[in-house]
């Protein structure tokens, strides 16, 4: 099938993709705006049921988000094939791929925040420093070192997300999603939130932070299950 084709099959002008992807350059954007990435660095993915089959769309490589518009929607198969656009595809689609073929998410974002990469060099682990550590299914697990785009980082990144909707890369950043982008965003904010207050108690000379037990945030876990407006 030439790119042609394939373009007419996940066309960008179809409603629910072009729809979608005005939206992941939003999310994109915002990355920057609240300084969870600088230039183009970071990425962000959203899956797009279509007639087709399944399209992942995903931020270009190296291309400022500003610059970003209908034309140049990016998309891929399960598999990996593009089969929408001429851009490269974000050199971390191998840690999209694996996450959307591992779990029912709709949207990934990855991000190299400041507080998170920091902690990420620590510690293995996020200690409990606050119950919304519940959002993300409890502690938050650091993976392991490897270079970026690789299938090891890949790897590593979904054994710490085993029973997790996010975790940290070891000096590298922050990875979450979710069944909605809005929701893959909120979690990555809040993990960036979580370092930062994990930092900010643990500088204070002479004191150490009160950390939270397992149990306690296995309670809020379940508390958060009726959290918000009926339905």
């Amino acid at each position: 099938m030439s790119r042609r084709q394939q373009d007419e099959r996940y066309d960008g002008q179809h409603e629910p993709v072009a729809r979608a992807w005005m939206d992941l350059v939003a999310a994109a954007r915002r990355t920057v705006a609240d300084g969870l990435v600088v230039g183009t660095s970071g990425n962000v993915s959203v899956r797009v049921p279509t007639e087709a089959g399944d399209v992942i769309l995903v931020t270009p490589s190296g291309v400022p988000y500003d610059r970003l518009g209908p034309q140049d929607a990016v998309g891929v198969a399960p598999d990996g094939r593009r089969v929408l656009g001429d851009l490269v595809p974000t050199s971390e689609l191998p840690m999209h791929l694996e996450i959307y073929r591992a779990t029912d998410a709709a949207a990934v974002v990855h991000t190299h925040a400041v507080h998170a990469t920091a902690v990420s060099t620590l510690v293995t682990e996020l200690p409990l420093i606050h119950y919304m550590a519940a959002v993300l299914g409890g502690p938050v697990r650091v993976a392991p070192y490897a270079r970026y785009g690789t299938e090891e980082l890949a790897a590593r990144m979904l054994d710490a997300l085993a029973d997790r909707t996010g975790c940290l890369l070891q000096n590298h950043g922050t990875v979450a999603y979710g069944a909605t982008l809005d929701q893959a965003y909120d979690r990555t904010a809040q993990l960036e939130w979580m370092c930062r207050v994990w930092l900010t108690a643990s500088s204070v000379p002479g004191r150490e932070p009160n950390l939270l037990s397992r149990a306690q945030v296995d309670e809020v876990r379940e508390k958060l299950r009726t959290y918000g407006q009926p339905g």
